[in-house]
Order: C-alpha cells, then sequence, then structure tokens
C-alpha cells in the first residue's frame, strides 16, 4: 500500500486531502498516513478557501499523524511519497529535501520561482531514481483535455489563433501570495495556468511581448497579457487579472479557432463549432482536474512508470517561458526570446 505524507494543509492541501480520502473509498491501493504544517490549528482542519470549490467535505482529522516538523515526519513515518502543497517560493528547499529522503514527490504548481530551482528539483528526482511532478491541474482538467485532443488529432486542422484567460478577486488566504518575493505575484501564481496550457497544448514558443500592471504594493505584477510568437504564425494571447474585486467571482476560459471549426471554453461549458457542421456543447466529465492529476500520480507511483502528462522537463519549461514574460514585462513589452 501507498502510505503518503501531505505537506501543507491551506486552501490547496484541504482540496488534495479530500481527493486522496475519496480514492482511498474507492479503492485505490492508498493510504494517507501523516500531516504536516507548521499551524497546528491546520492540523485540525481550520484552512481558509481559495478562488475554486474544490472540495468542502468533512474531515475526520483525528485518524491522522500530524506534524509540525517536516524532518521529524520523513525520520518517523514510512512514507513513499509526500504532497507538497506549500507556498511557491518553499518547493524547491521541501521537495529536494524530501527526494533525498528516499520518497516520491507531488508539488503543488508553480514549479518553483525561477528555472535554476526547477533544475535542482529535477537534479534530486533523477539523482534518487524517485518520481516528480507538479500539479498541473489544467492538464487533467477535461475541457483543456478535450483542447489537447483536437490539437494532436488535427480534428479541425492547424490552429490559427488562440485566447486563454483567467481572472478573480486578490487572493487573501495566503498573505504571502501578493509578496513577490515568495510568490511572484499573479504572473507566477495565476498567469502560470495558461502558460502552461499553451506550453502543454502548442509547444515552446519563440519569443513571448508581455504587458503587466503592478496594482497591490509590494506585489508583483498583478494584470498581464502576453503574445506567444511561433514559427507556422498563430497568433496566441493569454491574459490573467486578479483585482477583479465586488462580486466578479472568478473566472477561466479559452477560445481557439482552426482551419476547420474553433472551441469556446466559457462559464464551465465546452462549444464546439465545426465550419460546416451545427455546433455543441461537449460531453465532459464533470470531475476537476485535481482529481484526475492526483489519480495519475499515485498510479504512476504504484506501477511504477515515468510521469509523461505531465513532466518535470515539460513544466520547469514553463517556468523558462514565465521567465521570458517576466523579463518582457520590465522591458515595457520588449519581445524576448525563449531561452531552451
Amino acid at each position: 500500500m501507498l502510505r503518503i505524507g501531505l505537506i501543507g494543509l491551506g486552501f490547496m492541501g484541504r482540496a488534495h486531502l479530500e481527493n486522496y480520502l475519496r480514492l482511498e473509498r474507492e479503492g485505490a491501493d492508498i493510504y494517507v498516513a501523516a500531516l504536516c504544517d507548521v499551524d497546528p490549528g491546520k492540523l485540525e482542519g481550520q484552512s481558509s478557501g481559495g478562488n475554486l470549490d474544490a472540495g468542502s467535505s468533512a474531515i475526520d482529522f483525528s485518524r491522522f499523524v500530524k506534524y509540525t516538523s517536516l524532518s521529524e515526519m520523513l525520520e518517523k513515518e514510512q512514507l513513499d511519497m509526500v504532497d507538497i502543497t506549500l507556498p511557491t517560493f518553499l518547493h524547491r528547499e521541501v521537495a529536494v529535501q524530501c527526494l533525498n529522503s528516499g520518497v516520491h514527490v507531488l508539488c503543488e504548481k508553480p514549479m518553483a520561482l525561477n528555472s535554476e530551482d526547477c533544475e535542482a528539483m529535477i537534479e534530486a528526482s533523477e539523482r534518487k531514481g524517485k518520481l516528480l511532478m507538479i500539479g498541473h491541474c489544467l492538464r487533467f482538467w477535461p475541457a483543456y483535455v478535450y483542447l489537447k485532443d483536437v490539437v494532436d488529432t488535427g480534428t479541425f486542422g492547424q490552429a490559427m489563433s488562440g485566447y486563454f484567460y483567467r481572472g478573480g478577486s486578490t487572493p487573501t488566504w495566503g498573505g504571502w501570495l501578493t509578496q513577490r518575493e515568495k510568490s511572484g505575484g499573479a504572473m507566477v501564481d495565476m498567469h502560470i495556468h495558461d502558460t502552461d496550457v499553451i506550453n502543454w497544448v502548442f509547444g515552446m514558443p519563440q519569443e513571448v511581448s508581455s504587458h503587466a500592471r503592478i496594482i497591490i504594493p509590494g506585489s508583483g505584477y498583478d494584470v498581464v497579457s502576453t503574445h506567444y510568437k511561433y514559427a507556422d504564425g498563430k497568433v496566441i494571447n493569454a491574459q490573467a487579472d486578479w483585482t477583479l474585486q465586488g462580486d466578479y467571482g472568478f473566472e477561466m476560459a479559452y477560445r481557439v479557432n482552426f482551419e476547420r471549426g474553433n472551441l469556446v471554453f466559457s462559464a464551465n461549458e465546452l462549444k464546439v463549432n465545426p465550419n460546416d457542421a451545427p455546433g455543441f456543447v461537449a460531453e465532459l466529465s464533470p470531475e476537476l482536474g485535481y482529481y484526475y492529476q492526483l489519480r495519475y500520480f499515485v498510479e504512476s507511483v504504484i506501477q511504477q512508470r515515468p510521469v509523461t502528462t505531465a513532466s518535470p522537463a515539460s513544466t520547469m519549461d514553463s517556468i523558462r517561458i514565465l521567465e521570458a514574460e517576466l523579463e518582457s514585462a520590465d522591458r515595457k513589452g520588449e519581445w524576448i526570446t525563449v531561452k531552451l
């Protein structure tokens, strides 16, 4: 049986925990053995919400062994894997520590604040022979998986243009999120979702041009619009904004146009519009990407198979794209070559 330790019990940690417990109930050969958080209250279920309903079931926290020290948990528990849902600036340090202790690691997105930290995580994974995967949930989200399949199979021919968007209110469930040195701001924490999807679906762009703005004092860029240049000339843009206050809520969407049709994802509905036939709403699983990504990783560990859907090298490439975007934003939209 795969024994799991969960590190970090904030909004996303709680969401991951609920999905692991669901997998247990469904008969997966796993067991959540231990929880770790520096805040004792969170170990008893006191956590704050985020921008998506990622789960809200009642959990009996008395069943878990609890730690406020990661080193103590790794020393005392016979774990096979850990799930890291900590602030971004801690990803490299904690992931490398866990990999060096001999456990497989699933780490929340973004992979790290820079590609140098990503390289250190990959080096530890390869040296210790342990799996490492970054939780880019959109690679498992049904509407985005549908897009990936349409592109890969050429269902409607070549992609001609695409637009990706996500926006919501300024995150308040973690003070670190609006500190540039800890989260990277909206570009690194929120916009990375669409940067990663663009990389996953279309591959690495040649150059990027980003216009961005800092609205919250001390934050990184809070609003961004990026153009991605590809050799075949397709026009790709992604925008993010986490300063939409009031009753705006949260929104994620995309529109991709092909030679023979287009896909429009909005308000949790995916409309497929062939050029030569009536449009229709795609039948998608109601499950969120969190469930599918966790199931994928535990099955990869149990079956001892490599991680391919969200390989560490691929998710590091997404950080490389983002580094070019940040440099472009600093240079007021100058086109910046993406380093390979």
